[in-house]
This record gives structure tokens, C-alpha cells and sequence, in this order.
């Protein structure tokens, strides 16, 4: 038992590590063209930036998927890599078809293996939504017309031109009223 949490935990801090590694390289990939995903046009950037992601996650899964694969295959808990293979993409990606199953002296490995692609599931998607609105947000505050730096009392132009002054009466002290009766 203490062997297959040894292993486990090696492949799971190895697969956290290697994801932590490539969110840090694209996060120097956003800020090298951070510039360039701000000016328009905005859409077809979206757009790359949406798939290039899409492409990052898959890629960094299929990492995690494989160097389990690689695992099992080395230790012999499978006699084929495709069979390996295999095992390791319905454990990672949770789906746990039943068919292939871990012998009993490793069979630790099948939840570890399973936290494994929660986790890196979890942790890329926030970083693909975090991106995703990183940019956005940054496209949405370059569309928008600069203002000119103001005293924070001064009056705010509207569409029709400056505000108009309040009417006279309007900052007058209030008349009493006139006594009906009298």
C-alpha cells in the first residue's frame, strides 16, 4: 500500500507541476501579445485566443494522460501501452467504464489517477476562464473613449453638450407660503 501512494503521489505532484509549468509559459505568451490582443479587430482575436487555449488544455490533459500511461506500463500493471493508454484516459477524464481494471496490489492508483484529472480539469478551466476574461475585459476598456483626467467635482458633459445651469429660483430660499385665510 505504501508503494501505490508513493507512486501516486510522485505521478500526481509530476502532472500539477508540469500543468503549473505550461500555465506559467502561456501566461508569458499572453503578456508578450497582450498589446496585440487589445487593438482591433477584437472578434478573430477572440477567437485564436479561445482556440489556442482550447488547444493548451487538451495538450496539458493529454501530458497528464500519457505519463500515467507511461507509468503503468513501466511498473507492468499492463501488458499492452494501448491498453495503458486506455485506462488511463477513462480514469483521468473520471468516466470509469469498468471495462479494464487495476490489479488488486495497485488499484490505489485508480482513485489517485481520478483526483488527478479533477484537479487538473478544475485548475485549467479557471485559468482558461480567467484568461479568456483577462482579455476581454482588457479589449472592452480599449473600445471605450478615453477621458480626459478631471477634478472629480467637475461637471460631466452629456450628450447634449454641458449641463445647464440650474434655474435662479431653484437656489433661492424657499417663500413662505401665503396664508389662505388671512
Amino acid at each position: 500500500m505504501v508503494l501505490q501512494i508513493a507512486v501516486g503521489t510522485g505521478l500526481l505532484l509530476t502532472s500539477i507541476l508540469f500543468a503549473a509549468a505550461s500555465a506559467w509559459v502561456m501566461e508569458m505568451a499572453f503578456a508578450r501579445g497582450h498589446h496585440w490582443m487589445l487593438r482591433e479587430p477584437h472578434r478573430p482575436k477572440l477567437f485564436l485566443v479561445i482556440a489556442g487555449l482550447s488547444v493548451w488544455v487538451l495538450g496539458v490533459i493529454t501530458a497528464g494522460v500519457w505519463m500515467w500511461a507511461i507509468a503503468f506500463r513501466v511498473i507492468g500493471v499492463f501488458a499492452t501501452l494501448e491498453e495503458a493508454v486506455y485506462f488511463a484516459v477513462v480514469s483521468f477524464t473520471t468516466l470509469g467504464f469498468g471495462d479494464v481494471l487495476l490489479p488488486r496490489e495497485w488499484r490505489l492508483l485508480a482513485g489517485m489517477i481520478a483526483a488527478n484529472g479533477l484537479l487538473n480539469f478544475g485548475l485549467l478551466t479557471a485559468l482558461l476562464v480567467e484568461a479568456l476574461r483577462h482579455v476581454r475585459l482588457g479589449q472592452i476598456a480599449v473600445r471605450r473613449p478615453r477621458e480626459a483626467v478631471r477634478p472629480p467635482d467637475a461637471p460631466v458633459d452629456g450628450p447634449h453638450g454641458p449641463p445647464m445651469a440650474p434655474h435662479p429660483d431653484a437656489t433661492a430660499a424657499p417663500r413662505p407660503a401665503a396664508d389662505p385665510g388671512g
